[in-house]
């Protein structure tokens, strides 16, 4: 990902913005980072754009309140061991990568102490675990992000876990499909995939219909070849898609590209993110006109996550 632009003046200047009265944090704490493919989904001149919203760095990310924390959905103390969550039953999420193409504002992992829970040296006491545990069916790749891992890690990661007879899904959640598709797409993988026994799920994220390309379309089109199945989870963000008109919008985008909506995430109240919330009140109003104007097989949960609980919760 040698074309990300890593500085917000840079992108502000790209996309004509410099004479605007928008202010960015120059040096955040959390590190800005965006592939150029995203960029180019971005309209030029708007400073309203709803993709720019959600990578630029503003000074509300510094506003702090009680229940925005930094570990929002518990994944400290479901961390039993360097790069393994365990917190559902039959399943079990590995941490593959510590990097991400892009970095949303929002992510509720961007406290999320990567250099001593995610790395590659860990995998072997992970997958030991995994493999000592007959209860487990699937496991989850996440990180960061599992495609910005090198093909041949995706590889051998892989090829691993299908090692595992009590292991029947990998399912691989990844914003890198949509937001640097041409690094998502790993030839000598899906090759394998092709041939693999598991059960392959690929969830990625998308908020917004501007996001997806004819690029993303392609990748799919791959993937459902490769027998993929492709799901889609959002977070509902204010004034990114907090409208039935875009998520209207993204929902028929999606099956348009092959992909079906699975989850319409309320915000992770991590901290540095509150000025992305939306009231349940209001996040409710609105999937209830999204129910009364889609099919059923294009409305996505309404969940959120709450550290502690055993599954998503329903809203």
């Amino acid at each position: 990902m040698s074309d990300s632009v890593r500085s917000s003046a840079e992108l502000l200047a790209h996309l004509g913005l410099n004479t605007h009265r928008i202010t960015s944090i120059r040096q955040p704490a959390f590190a800005y980072k965006a592939p150029q493919h995203f960029i180019t989904r971005i309209t030029p001149n708007n400073p309203h754009d709803p993709l720019l919203k959600q990578i630029l760095p503003v000074p509300d990310e510094l506003i702090t309140a009680p229940d925005f924390v930094s570990d929002p959905v518990g994944d400290f103390q479901n961390n039993p061991q360097p790069s393994l969550i365990h917190k559902y039953h039959g399943r079990v999420l590995l941490i593959a990568s510590p990097k991400c193409d892009i970095h949303c504002r929002y992510c509720f992992r961007r406290h999320f102490p990567y250099e001593a829970h995610a790395n590659q040296r860990h995998w072997q006491a992970a997958l030991q675990t995994i493999a000592a545990d007959n209860s487990l069916h699937e496991v989850i790749l996440s990180g960061g992000d599992p495609m910005s891992l090198s093909e041949a890690a995706l590889l051998k990661l892989s090829q691993q876990i299908e090692e595992i007879d009590h292991i029947r899904t990998l399912r691989i959640h990844s914003r890198t499909p949509v937001v640097a598709p041409q690094q998502a797409a790993q030839t000598q993988w899906l090759e394998w995939v092709k041939r693999s026994r598991l059960n392959l799920v690929i969830v990625v994220h998308c908020n917004h219909a501007n996001e997806l390309s004819p690029e993303s379309a392609h990748l799919f089109q791959i993937y459902r070849q490769a027998n993929i199945t492709l799901l889609n989870q959002s977070v509902l963000l204010k004034a990114v898609n907090d409208s039935l008109e875009a998520l209207n919008a993204l929902s028929h985008k999606l099956f348009a590209q092959g992909v079906l909506p699975y989850y319409l995430h309320q915000l992770d109240k991590v901290q540095g993110a509150i000025h992305f919330e939306v009231s349940n009140q209001e996040a409710l109003q609105l999937h209830q006109a999204l129910r009364a104007s889609l099919p059923g097989y294009l409305v996505p949960k309404l969940v959120r996550e709450i550290a502690g609980e055993p599954y998503k919760t329903p809203l």
